[in-house]
């Protein structure tokens, strides 16, 4: 079983539904699990709200969109799991992970989850496959080993979303948006970076935000390490849902 982590509202519905319609086409059975344990839907403006001019740059794709629409009409989305019941030691045989990002303010009740946080940390120690994008990369930098003080990404290498891509879109939606685009103080990329031995092991990726084609392919930016996949954005995830797939096909 795969399990998808979605925080109580806000996430971004390309991050999780083009990697959860691509494991549904593989074969594999996909549970989600949410703080709360009731049913989490998207932000709102990346599915039904727009940007009005600027929507053409930050709207979901139609393709995407419905993508979500079939995740969120599937039985396990509305049946979710409750992340403070779950254990990797439990009845569950979880045999990877998923952490959308998205960087509406429900984002934060998944990003400051001790419940998630303590799941990723036994997920890393088990070397259980697991995938992040975006903000979603942010759950894992804030996952502490005990044994160690250090996040589960000290010696790995990653990407997450570059803090130009972040500063961009806070910049061209404040004047509508306010912070919308701002989750916290600090940038993804700067966090994220900060959780590392070594600065250097953070891929920044192609500057030009090229989006990827369905089914992967293109200017991307994924990053493995071991059994560990991290991608930046929405136009990565027709290739890190690819790639998460053959990760996890390497497994069985």
């Amino acid at each position: 079983m795969i399990l998808i982590l979605l925080p109580d509202s806000d996430y971004d519905p390309t991050e999780s539904a083009v990697p959860w319609q691509a494991l549904i086409n593989a074969g594999f059975e996909v549970c989600f699990a949410t703080p709360s344990g009731k049913v989490a839907y998207a932000d709102k403006r990346l599915t039904e709200l727009g940007f009005g001019v600027l929507s053409t740059f930050f709207m979901t794709r139609k393709r995407d969109i419905d993508s979500y629409q079939k995740m969120a009409l599937s039985e396990s989305f509305n049946r979710p799991l409750k992340l403070s019941d779950l254990t990797l030691d439990g009845h569950l045989n979880v045999e990877g992970i998923l952490v959308p990002g998205g960087h509406a303010q429900g984002m934060k009740t998944l990003l400051e989850s001790a419940h998630a946080q303590t799941l990723i940390t036994d997920a890393f120690k088990k070397d259980i496959p697991v995938a992040a994008v975006c903000h979603g990369v942010l759950l894992l930098a804030r996952s502490i080993d005990p044994e160690t003080g250090k996040s589960v990404l000290f010696n790995r290498k990653t990407t997450a979303l570059p803090k130009w891509m972040e500063l961009f879109a806070w910049y061209a939606t404040k004047p509508k948006l306010g912070d919308y685009y701002r989750t916290y103080p600090v940038s993804v990329e700067d966090e994220v970076k900060a959780s590392l031995q070594h600065t250097r092991n953070y891929r920044l990726g192609p500057i030009l935000p090229f989006r990827d084609k369905p089914g992967g392919g293109g200017p991307v930016c994924i990053v493995r390490d071991g059994n560990y996949l991290s991608a930046r954005w929405p136009g990565d995830c027709h290739t890190l849902a690819r790639d998460f797939v053959a990760l996890l096909k390497e497994q069985i």
